[in-house]
């Protein structure tokens, strides 16, 4: 079977081939259960089946074993592209596999997302049982406590998480279909984890953040740091852009974050443009402060999943200094964020692939669904302002399963 897309950020680019021999009939062009997809605006992956896992912490050289399978594989069964997700915490496994199919196809053609008005059951459905975790008022509480920490010297910036748990599994092909029309423009993924794991289990998120995408030489990161809710009056929705690109708390946690990258870059590129200034990313929910980082590398060879890890994780998802931010997650959140604020993609046998930050995601299991937001907390930050700032986030996914309304109480005081 052979799929084909066009070149990462390269619009002129020829056809590239992937080719699997594994006897199967065709992937069909929508997604079903137990499928994996992954897509940008650049091109869509479809892959289905395990061939081969790839499960093993970062800290013992992920990157190399994952390119030694790719080229294995290669020998017997074509050029099979790797696919999957790694967490947030470097010492846990990565959940990364070989699939027996996989297609590109380029841009949004063959999946393009149901009409938004077709989430079943829609808003009139019953309202599931919904365990906040941490609680509303405990998030503010480590919002303060970060900060006490931040004017001690001890922190520059930590990110601070919350999540939502639900009681009830969701239809994962049509929330799939949901956000690829709602956000056709970000990094949307669904990554079934069943066979991995032993049960079932989906990965799956509109991510508005671009960690590394390589094509030949040429790199790209777009790391996303300072953030708004946005409005439904258009004026008020443009002053709040406005603010943001005025905003002496917001442009200082995004320049953090830029620097972070451009410095593990550099080792790497032998060119790297870096703008002075970030632009504004919009999404159906938020607005972002964006820098988009081009590079050129040294080595064409250097893969991938090699530069996203040692990005991974930026000051974005995590803070700075970065071990004394890992160690007040650690401390004060509360709970295991598993993959959330990891890296979710692909690559393939020559190092291209494409590294979204898995962020405004979800983990469907048999008997619950899981739903992720966080906030950078840097000097200046308030505590209802970065509650306020999660549940923005959340609604990306809550919106998305029909659920917006129903889980709304939860996001306040005096959610359960």
């Amino acid at each position: 079977m052979i799929g084909e897309a066009n070149g990462l950020a390269r619009q002129d680019s020829a056809p590239v081939s992937v080719q699997a021999t594994v006897a199967a009939p065709p992937l069909l062009s929508g997604y079903q259960a137990q499928d994996s997809l992954f897509s940008s605006s650049q091109q869509q992956l479809h892959a289905r089946g395990l061939l081969a896992p790839l499960g093993r912490a970062i800290d013992e050289d992920l990157a190399g074993a994952a390119e030694g399978l790719l080229a294995d594989i290669a020998i017997e069964h074509g050029r099979l592209p790797l696919l999957g997700a790694v967490p947030f915490d470097r010492s846990q496994g990565a959940r990364l596999w070989l699939p027996t199919q996989a297609v590109f196809a380029a841009g949004r053609a063959r999946h393009r997302g149901a009409a938004l008005s077709a989430v079943p059951g829609g808003e009139a459905r019953a309202r599931p049982a919904i365990e906040p975790v941490p609680a509303p008022a405990q998030f503010k509480r480590n919002v303060e406590r970060s900060l006490a920490q931040i004017r001690d010297g001890a922190l520059r910036k930590v990110v601070m998480s919350r999540s939502l748990r639900i009681g009830a599994r969701v239809d994962v092909p049509q929330l799939l279909a949901q956000l690829l029309a709602r956000a056709p423009s970000a990094y949307t993924f669904a990554m079934d984890l069943a066979a991995l794991q032993g049960a079932p289990a989906c990965l799956i998120g509109s991510s508005p953040e671009l960690l590394l995408a390589k094509r030949g030489a040429r790199i790209v990161s777009n790391p996303l740091a300072g953030s708004i809710p946005r409005a439904a009056d258009p004026d008020e929705d443009a002053r709040r852009a406005r603010g943001l690109l005025e905003s002496a708390k917001d442009l200082h946690e995004h320049a953090l974050v830029v620097e972070a990258v451009a410095a593990n870059l550099a080792p790497y590129c032998r060119e790297l443009r870096v703008p002075p200034m970030p632009s504004l990313l919009a999404t159906p929910t938020m607005w972002h402060l964006s820098t988009r980082v081009d590079g050129v590398l040294k080595d064409p060879a250097t893969g991938s999943l090699r530069l996203a890890l040692a990005l991974h994780p930026t000051p974005a998802v995590c803070g700075a200094p970065t071990e004394r931010a890992r160690a007040a997650i650690r401390e004060l959140e509360g709970y295991d964020r598993g993959l959330f604020t990891g890296l979710v993609g692909w690559c393939d046998a020559d190092g291209d692939g494409e590294w979204a930050v898995t962020i405004r995601c979800a983990l469907v299991e048999e008997q619950r669904t899981t739903v992720f937001a966080g906030a950078g907390i840097v000097a200046g930050s308030e505590p209802e302002a970065e509650l306020t700032e999660t549940s923005a986030k959340l609604r990306t996914m809550l919106g998305a399963m029909g659920l917006a309304h129903a889980v709304e109480p939860a996001m306040g005081e005096g959610g359960a």
